[in-house]
C-alpha cells in the first residue's frame, strides 16, 4: 500500500496524529528550554564613562577592572579634595555607595573628619598619580600626593593611598571596603616582599 493511500485510512490518521503530538511536545520543550536559558542569562551592559577612553563591561554582579579603576579614581578624588564648604556634600555623595557591613563605621569616621576640617578650616587636595587593580584581592589602589593647608600655615604635602574593594550589585557599584594610609599601595606583592616571603611574578 502506498503511503498516501495509507494516510487516507483510519489507522493512517491515527499514526499521523500521534506523530504530530510528538512534534508539538518536542517544540514546546525546546521553547521552554530556550525561555529558561534566556531568563537565566546575565545581560551585559557596555559603558564608556567620561573618565575612560575605552569601553567597560558591567553585568548584574561583575564588572571589568577598568570600571572598578574608574570608580576607585572617582572616590579617591571625591574624598581627597575636601574643604569646609563641601565636606557635608561628600558624606551625602558617598553614603548610597556603602555596603551595610561598613556603613556605620565609615559614616562615623567621616563625621569626625568633617568636624575637624570645619573647626581647623583646613583645605585638602589630592593629586592621583597611579591607579592599580589587583585581581587576587579585588582591590583598587589609588595613590598620589595629598596637600593640606590651614588658613595661616604652609602646605603640607604627603604620600597618600586610597584602597577600595568595589563590588557590583544589580549593575550598581557598592563600596565594601575602604582604607586610607600615608604609604605606597599595600599590594600582595609588596606585603610579601616586606615579610620576606617569595612570590611569583606576574607575566
Amino acid at each position: 500500500m502506498r503511503w498516501s493511500d495509507f494516510l487516507q485510512t483510519w489507522d493512517g490518521h491515527e499514526t499521523e496524529n500521534r506523530f504530530s503530538r510528538v512534534i508539538i511536545i518536542g517544540l514546546l520543550v525546546i521553547c521552554v528550554i530556550t525561555s529558561l536559558a534566556a531568563w537565566r542569562t546575565e545581560r551585559s551592559i557596555i559603558l564608556v564613562p567620561p573618565s575612560l577612553t575605552q569601553e567597560v563591561e558591567v553585568t548584574r554582579s561583575q564588572a571589568s577592572s577598568e570600571f572598578k579603576e574608574s570608580w576607585g579614581l572617582f572616590l579617591a578624588e571625591l574624598l581627597g579634595n575636601t574643604t569646609p564648604a563641601n565636606a557635608d556634600f561628600l558624606k551625602t555623595a558617598v553614603e548610597p555607595l556603602l555596603a551595610p557591613d561598613i556603613y556605620r563605621s565609615v559614616l562615623d569616621a567621616m563625621s569626625d573628619q568633617i568636624k575637624a576640617i570645619k573647626m581647623d578650616r583646613v583645605a585638602i587636595s589630592f593629586t592621583p598619580r597611579h591607579v592599580d587593580y589587583e585581581a587576587e584581592t579585588n582591590k583598587v589602589f589609588v595613590s598620589g600626593e595629598l596637600k593640606s593647608q590651614g588658613p595661616s600655615s604652609k602646605p603640607d604635602v604627603k604620600l597618600r593611598t586610597y584602597e577600595f574593594i568595589i563590588a557590583i550589585k544589580n549593575y550598581r557599584p557598592r563600596l565594601e571596603y575602604i582604607d586610607v594610609y600615608p604609604d605606597s599601595p599595600r599590594t600582595l606583592a609588596r606585603l610579601q616582599d616586606t615579610q620576606g616571603q617569595p612570590h611569583e611574578a606576574k607575566p
